[in-house]
């Protein structure tokens, strides 16, 4: 029996990535990380970092202007992979559509914009500081609550919290020019988000994804990032190179790294049946066999050793990768007596 305790699972893999051939014996490998007890996973998306920058120009803010902080908050978020199929809002997104409607009808300048703060999740807040003429101000307010009342109805299944608002700050000294502005704005509303493709194969499984994940502008520095998902590799690929076109119009520098390979599914695999079995005898139902729209592990160390037979299996868990994780602590025992039970029936080549 060998134990791979690996870092960073959440945050890059780089253990994973740090695996060497030659150094694993086994032919079996058991991933304890899934989110659903009673369920075995036999496949999983691969995935790709996204990285966008660029430099852009400020100028001093012109007279007669008042400034809003602009906030869009109470999103439910989640995570990037599993929570995408809900449909759930992205402040990321609600803010650059809000901008650019703003330009259009109000002329806003643009000071600063920052939004979410992991690739894996879901952004659940963005805030932008803006200016906008003075003599605008009580139009301007009415249309931000209008764009409240617009997003509330639109999510009022998916994000029932969502707040919407405007508070009057203090005047910023410098904001955006407006050619870098205008286009900045608009890609990050054209950006591709959210599920790109269901999976043909499998009923019910995103196949293709993308989370506009993290957005900063300030002091004359624009950054995105973004985290590509598919089952696909070369679905996956395509969807990063349309995000990367759509900043390369821009004139901004996009980057792909971090790739990792999905995991596909062998439904013929020996350590599956073995455990079906076990659950079914001990339990007396036979549990759910998936795939997932996320990253495990088990696409990078299968990539390293081809020939291992994987499977993955966890306790349940709700809300992963937001402030309302949790671990249904039952599900935990449950899943320790049949880790336990699969190690004795374990198939032996």
């Amino acid at each position: 029996l060998e134990a791979l305790l690996t870092i960073d699972e959440e945050t890059g893999m780089t253990g994973a990535f740090g695996l060497k051939k030659g150094f694993l014996k086994g032919d079996i490998l058991m991933n304890l990380d899934s989110e659903d007890e009673g369920e075995l996973y036999v496949g999983c998306a691969g995935g790709v970092d996204v990285s966008i920058t660029r430099d852009y120009g400020t100028e001093k803010c012109p007279e007669g202007m008042i400034a809003f902080s602009i906030n869009a908050r109470g999103l439910k978020g989640g995570h990037s992979g599993v929570d995408i199929v809900l449909g759930r809002a992205n402040s990321n997104k609600l803010m650059a559509r809000f901008l650019m409607q703003a330009e259009a009808d109000f002329g806003i300048r643009l000071a600063e914009f920052e939004g979410g703060d992991l690739r894996n999740a879901i952004p659940r807040e963005a805030r932008a500081l803006l200016a906008v003429a003075e003599i605008k101000e009580a139009a301007f307010k009415k249309f931000v609550k209008g764009y409240e009342k617009m997003y509330r109805d639109e999510f009022t299944d998916t994000d029932p919290s969502l707040s919407f608002t405007a508070r009057k700050t203090e005047v910023p000294a410098r904001v955006m020019k407006e050619a870098d502005q205008y286009r900045i704005i608009r890609a990050l509303f054209a950006c591709p988000n959210g599920v790109q493709r269901m999976s043909q194969a499998m009923k019910g499984l995103v196949e293709t994804s993308n989370n506009l994940a993290i957005v900063r502008c300030a002091d004359g520095k624009f950054e995105a990032y973004c985290l590509t998902r598919s089952s696909v590799d070369s679905s996956k690929e395509a969807v990063a190179w349309k995000i990367a076109a759509v900043f390369h119009l821009t004139g901004a520098e996009v980057k792909l790294s971090g790739s990792y390979p999905g995991w596909k599914p062998q439904m013929d695999s020996p350590v599956l049946k073995s455990m079906s079995e076990v659950y079914n005898r001990k339990y007396g139902k036979v549990p759910e066999v998936r795939a997932i729209h996320a990253g495990l592990e088990c696409g990078i160390i299968g990539g390293v050793y081809p020939g291992l037979d994987m499977i993955s299996f966890g306790p349940t868990i709700r809300n992963p990768h937001s402030p309302d994780e949790k671990v249904n602590i039952e599900s935990v025992v449950k899943f320790y007596d049949f880790l336990c039970e699969s190690l004795k029936n374990v198939p032996v080549k």
